[in-house]
């Protein structure tokens, strides 16, 4: 009993001390101010990059389905606004032709910012792979190219299989005593294919943005503990700008930006925060470091 009450207390300092150096690497790193800058770019390119999407796939699938499916996934990167994001996004559906393949191109290159931005905050953070090797040219350019592609695809997927079953007859299901009619597990479907999506995405993030090869294990982790906080986050972020909030008073017609700035900073937060885990983890056995025995 003795024994595990020490080896209790021994993995509970090595907690506290792994959570000290991450919070001084994050610091010592900028990691606010990194935040910052994605969270700036992301704005940018947060409606560009999902009106070059749509516009694509609005020649396979109808427009109006596309534009739900988009609204859903939009909530979970700025929670409480997705309306307005996607107002923005249909009027730019409706008139796209006005601006040529000349304009499509220049939304394109706007769209790739935010995953520029965030290459160049996770070499930050992983300066220590950056000192030994470095990222060819190329590479960078067209990885957020490849991430653009992919969210092209995922929501091709949801919006397809969401069509289908709301074309299905309008049944009622139940399962463990609850009644579920076709409408609402659509509606649980497309969450749950979203928090799938969120997790792979980071996790994917991890693994490709940093120079070098990641263990697979640690991304996961590191995209599964950023899911969760991004979860809890941004369901705390609707209920404060809905109930405490007094950024409509200040802000009066800048609100909606501010919001969703304030929502895109407290990602970026949570997902550097995430990498400078990783980082840590990665520079050496913090358990030794500790001054403890494993």
């Amino acid at each position: 009993m003795s024994a595990l009450i020490a080896r209790t207390q021994g993995y509970l300092r090595w907690l506290v001390h792994f959570i000290r150096l991450v919070v001084s690497g994050f610091r010592s790193n900028q990691g606010f101010l990194l935040s910052g800058a994605v969270a700036y770019y992301t704005l940018l390119s947060i409606v560009p990059m999902f009106a070059v999407v749509l516009v694509a796939l609005s020649q396979l699938v109808d427009p109006h389905e596309l534009l739900e499916t988009a609204r859903a996934y939009l909530e979970l990167v700025a929670p409480g606004k997705s309306m307005e994001l996607i107002q923005q996004i249909e009027k730019f559906l409706v008139n796209w032709k006005v601006i040529g393949a000349l304009g499509l191109l220049i939304l394109l290159f706007f769209s790739s910012l935010a995953f520029t931005s965030l290459e160049n905050a996770m070499s930050v953070i992983f300066n220590h792979r950056v000192a030994i090797r470095r990222r060819h040219f190329f590479v960078s350019a067209i990885i957020p190219y490849i991430y653009i592609l992919l969210l092209a695809i995922g929501l091709f997927i949801v919006t397809t299989l969401s069509a289908a079953l709301n074309a299905a007859d309008n049944r009622f299901y139940t399962v463990f005593g609850n009644t579920w009619s076709l409408d609402q597990a659509t509606t649980v479907l497309i969450y749950l294919l979203g928090i799938i999506g969120e997790l792979l995405l980071l996790t994917s993030l991890y693994l490709v943005m940093p120079v070098g090869r990641l263990v697979f294990r640690h991304a996961l982790i590191g995209g599964l503990t950023a899911t969760i906080l991004w979860e809890l986050t941004r369901h705390f972020l609707v209920w404060y700008f809905s109930t405490l909030s007094f950024v409509n008073v200040i802000y009066g017609s800048f609100a909606s930006a501010i919001v969703i700035l304030l929502s895109c900073e407290a990602a970026a937060v949570i997902l550097l925060l995430g990498a400078q885990v990783i980082a840590v983890y990665e520079q050496g056995n913090t358990y030794k470091k500790a001054g403890l025995q494993t």
